[in-house]
Parts: structure tokens; C-alpha cells; sequence
């Protein structure tokens, strides 16, 4: 099996985090959060690292939690990450004009902010598809944690960021987002899922 797998092994890029990078994740990691993961970064400071696992969609929807939310359109809730697990969190390209105290993580992506501010908009009759996404939980790394797991090769990091953020779900996003990496990462898409299954 080694030799197998040392047939898709590729080292790191040498792109290093920052705020608003992808993470992506080797295809041997079999950890069930992080198996054909892709990460946002919302911080990345020498203190430690956060972000949302983009592709992982469960079965929830932020429409079930609020009563006023229940005859409107499916808010899926998205897997971020194991911390803080019981906790709603959300991505968007509202602004601070909208939505009070966002973080902006780049020139089009915001992070949380005045909840009440978003209810309101969308009760307001705004759609928010391809605008806002919704986590339970978070990904996160103490002091120099996520740098040495990017050394082992655990993940490739990009600073592009797909146009299909807030649709993004499922292994077919990973691969795509492995296609930004270039043609020399190729072979992660060819490895199996399951390679005991193959």
C-alpha cells in the first residue's frame, strides 16, 4: 500500500496561508471531517488558524431553527468544522453596510457579523442564494499547528478562490479546487476514495 500510495504522493507548493486561502486536502486523509476537505481561511495570524470546510453540506437547514425562517426558501447548514460544533456561523458578500461588525476576509467574502442585521434582510424579501453560507462549527489550529501539517503534506494551499463558493459541496468540489493547483496535482483526483475498496 505504501508504494501505492507514494505514486500520488506530492509535496507542498510552497504557497503559504493567508487570510482568505484554500486549503486542500491530500486525498490519503482519511479523517472523516477532513477527507476531501476544502478550507476557507478566515484567520491566520501567528497565534493560531480558523476557517469553514466549504464542501461538506449536512442535512440541516437554518429554515428548522427560526420560525419566521420556515416557509421561506432551504438554507442549508454546511459542516465548518469539530470546534465549537453547536454554534451557527456564516459566510457572505454582503459587506459591513449590511450586515454590522463582518470581518472582511477579502475584496468579496465576509465573515459573521450582526445576526439580526441578516434576519432582517432576509425578511426583507433579499435572496441570499450565492450570497450567504451557514456553518456548524469551525476548523481551527493552535500556534504553528496548521504550518506543520501543510509541511507534512497534509494540505496544498491556493490563494484562488472559485466563483462557486457558496454552492460548493461534495468531492466534486474538491476536485475542482485540486485543478487550481496545477497539472502536477493530476493524480490526486485519479486516487480512490477508499483505496481498500479498490
Amino acid at each position: 500500500m505504501a508504494s501505492y500510495k507514494d505514486t500520488f504522493k506530492i509535496t507542498h507548493n510552497d504557497v503559504l496561508p493567508i487570510q482568505g486561502s484554500l486549503l486542500i486536502s491530500e486525498p490519503f486523509l482519511q479523517d472523516a471531517y477532513f477527507q476531501r476537505s476544502v478550507i476557507l481561511l478566515m484567520e491566520h495570524t501567528t497565534e493560531g488558524s480558523m476557517g469553514f470546510i466549504l464542501n461538506k453540506k449536512t442535512d440541516l437547514l437554518v429554515n428548522s431553527f427560526f420560525k419566521d425562517f420556515q416557509e421561506l426558501p432551504q438554507m442549508p447548514i454546511y459542516l465548518g468544522g469539530p470546534v465549537s460544533a453547536n454554534r451557527l456561523f456564516f459566510l457572505h458578500s454582503l459587506g459591513e453596510t449590511v450586515i454590522q461588525g463582518a470581518l472582511k476576509i477579502n475584496e468579496h467574502l465576509y465573515f459573521d457579523g450582526n445576526f439580526e442585521n441578516l434576519r432582517a434582510y432576509i425578511l426583507s424579501g433579499h435572496p441570499i442564494e450565492g450570497k450567504v453560507k451557514f456553518f456548524l462549527g469551525y476548523s481551527g489550529w493552535s500556534e504553528g499547528q496548521l504550518n506543520n501539517e501543510i509541511l507534512q503534506n497534509s494540505w496544498a494551499v491556493t490563494h484562488a478562490t472559485p466563483a462557486d463558493i457558496f454552492s460548493a459541496n461534495g468531492d466534486a468540489y474538491w476536485k475542482d479546487c485540486v485543478k487550481l493547483l496545477g497539472n502536477g496535482y493530476k493524480n490526486w483526483t485519479k486516487y480512490p476514495k477508499d483505496p481498500y475498496m479498490n
